[in-house]
């Protein structure tokens, strides 16, 4: 990297810190568990902490085969980045698909599980506290942790911090050649000495004053060290002054922008982001950042955006607050959330621009709103999504543009779901779930309360957290009865009923479904109507109710009779005929299977027929007819072919 320079005592210091000989040992003490070294940069904002750190992990990468994991536990904003958002994303890096809802201890312990006798560094950038590096710390002394933070971290012992000061002056004065090169310093090194030495050797500082002296070929190293010199003490420290010697050289229309970009969610901008929030249109957004990036007032990162330096954010934030009134800044801030919402239908129609719904979305948009094609959708889906998030839950927090909040969470949603399925986007997916709660329940929006919270417990029951996922569908029952919202109220009262299946509670499932049945009885819904006779049939089978269940299975075949529903009568029917064999009566059972068949046939399910057949065939084994047993297995064989799914089908088992 050649905007390192200098730090070769800190980068000796590491190294020899890590087969340094631990304090337990040296006290006499044996540890109670063998841990990652942890090693600490400890720096103020701006003294160049990540790039030492990132230098030195670069030296020692080669002695780590399992490869570097990088997370950053602060936004540059300031906010603190969630424990869990940290874990989630270093197991995603090391292939590991995280369960929707699972809370701080349960992904710590799998990220040591996946970490387990891997030889690998985690990069930790950023940490606030003590307690956030505890959770990512591997239990195996072959893993090296990396960790970069202002001060120390008292709570994790061993730790011996490597704190940083400025860049000695020849490395200070080396970092200004590397962007302007050696003309104006060879002319009068004296003055470039001084120059680093107004910039106290302060990394960031010496990127912004050799950023302003590219953009002004004309101006001598002197003039500059002179200009910094002459700045009052109320003015601030090097890295303040600095950034003043910029910011006073910009236009007034960028000015402003730069004031506005804290406003962008988790420090991550983009033209669209600048455009919004400046009012300006797309290409001009585009030129006034890498206008930006030249002076090393953000960071180029990739795929069009840039990133916010966290050093910068407070002074930018002190000017937002000084020079932009609160209703221009809100404007800002809802224009930069309109956008957004507009992007993600339109990155959402890309996933099916062959409806004709989502087709008049694309039409209706600009333009410079439009993507070229579906990857390119994805791709913009994929890496804006930290900014996506943050700017959710930062409209969410807002409390003033909740009508934009539910607009941008339910446009994340269903981008999500279209392009990366809701299996797959299951953990963004519950994070979005929960925020509309929090609208819901902040503005007493009953109706979006309970299908906030039937999508959390889906969430959660699908993940094996049964209990929490009952809690919150008695929850949700309680918000549809306030909203008087029947769909919502008979939704919850069935999956109260499948949760206490799951937990193989007979009883109180079959009287919740028989709830449910009853309100779709009485609303004259006949599709649920089948489909709870179904359930309460299951459930009767189950507890071994075998006259009550032949009676439940009996009404869903005949509601999808009605519903000319032929694979769901024929499903029903199955289900029949194996509970007539349950309760000993094979001669039933025989014929319902057969009718179940015929119904199968006409249907074309084909695995259906097959694994009728089987159980006709184990019938007929019963019955003392094992002849007709095999020409039914023999008709199942040919039904599945070489289908090797099949195995289960033809093994015979229910």
């Amino acid at each position: 990297m050649a905007d390192f320079v200098g730090r070769r005592r800190e980068l000796k210091e590491l190294r020899e810190d890590i087969a340094r000989t631990g304090l337990d040992t040296l006290s006499g003490r044996k540890a109670k568990a063998p841990r990652a070294r942890v090693l600490l940069v400890a720096g103020r904002p701006g003294s160049g902490r990540t790039a030492l750190a990132e230098a030195f992990v670069r030296e020692v990468a080669a002695e780590y085969p399992d490869g570097v994991l990088r997370t950053r536990l602060t936004a540059p904003g300031g906010e603190t980045v969630a424990t869990e958002r940290a874990v989630r994303g270093l197991l995603e890096a090391l292939g590991h698909r995280t369960p929707p809802g699972a809370g701080e201890d349960e992904l710590s312990s799998a990220l040591r599980t996946a970490l387990d006798g891997r030889r690998a560094i985690i990069l930790v950038d950023d940490a606030a506290d003590p307690h956030q590096v505890d959770a990512l710390l591997p239990d195996t002394p072959e893993c090296l942790v990396v960790v970069t933070a202002e001060g120390p971290l008292t709570g994790i012992p061993d730790v011996r911090p490597c704190t940083l000061g400025g860049l000695d002056t020849p490395s200070a004065v080396r970092m200004l050649v590397h962007r302007i090169g050696d003309t104006r310093v060879t002319a009068d090194p004296r003055a470039a000495e001084s120059l680093a030495e107004e910039c106290g050797g302060q990394p960031a500082a010496l990127v912004l004053v050799r950023g302003w002296l590219a953009a002004h070929p004309k101006a001598s190293v002197a003039d500059v060290a002179k200009q910094l010199h002459d700045m009052p003490a109320s003015t601030g420290g090097p890295l303040a002054r600095c950034f003043r010697l910029v910011y006073e050289s910009l236009p007034q229309p960028a000015q402003r922008t730069l004031r506005l970009l804290p406003l962008a969610p988790a420090g991550i901008v983009d033209s669209h982001t600048a455009s919004a929030l400046a009012g300006c249109s797309v290409a001009a957004a585009q030129s006034t950042l890498d206008d930006f990036a030249s002076l090393g007032l953000v960071r180029p990162a990739h795929d069009g955006l840039f990133l916010l330096p966290g050093c910068l954010a407070p002074l930018l934030q002190a000017l937002l607050e000084a020079k932009e009134r609160p209703a221009e800044v809100q404007l800002a801030r809802a224009r930069m959330l309109e956008r957004t919402v507009r992007l993600l239908h339109s990155c959402r129609a890309m996933a099916g621009a062959e409806e004709d719904g989502l087709r008049e979305v694309l039409e209706g948009l600009p333009r410079a709103l439009r993507f070229p094609d579906r990857r390119a959708a994805a791709t913009w889906l994929d890496t804006r999504l930290p900014a996506l998030s943050a700017a959710a839950a930062l409209a969410v927090a807002d409390g003033e543009l909740d009508t934009l909040a539910r607009r941008l969470v339910a446009g994340l949603v269903r981008a999500l779901a279209e392009h990366r399925g809701t299996a797959e986007a299951a953990p963004e997916l519950y994070g979005l779930h929960r925020l509309v709660l929090d609208v819901a329940e902040r503005r007493s929006l009953h109706r979006e309360q309970a299908a906030a919270l039937l999508n959390l417990a889906d969430l959660d029951a699908e993940t094996g957290r049964t209990r929490e996922a009952l809690e919150r569908y008695r929850a949700a029952l309680d918000a549809g009865k306030a909203a008087n919202d029947p769909y919502a109220t008979g939704r919850a009262m069935e999956s109260v009923g499948g949760a206490y299946q799951e937990l193989a509670d007979w009883h109180r499932a079959s009287d919740w479904f028989g709830r449910a049945l009853s309100q779709a009885l009485a609303r004259g819904e006949r599709a649920d109507e089948a489909r709870l006779y179904g359930r309460l049939g299951n459930v009767h089978t189950y507890a071994g109710r075998y006259g009550e269940a032949l009676r439940s299975w009996r009404a869903a075949a005949a509601g999808y009779r009605k519903l000319a529903d032929v694979p769901g009568q024929a499903k029903a029917l199955s289900e029949m005929a194996r509970v007539q064999e349950y309760a000993g009566r094979p001669e039933e059972s025989l014929h319902t299977c057969r009718e179940a068949v015929e119904l199968a046939r006409r249907a074309g399910d084909q695995r259906l027929r097959a694994a009728l057949q089987v159980r006709l065939a184990d019938t007929l084994d019963r019955l003392g007819d094992p002849a007709a047993a095999r020409l039914h297995r023999s008709a199942a064989d040919r039904l599945l072919g070489d289908d090797p799914a099949a195995c289960e089908i033809r093994s015979g088992s229910d």
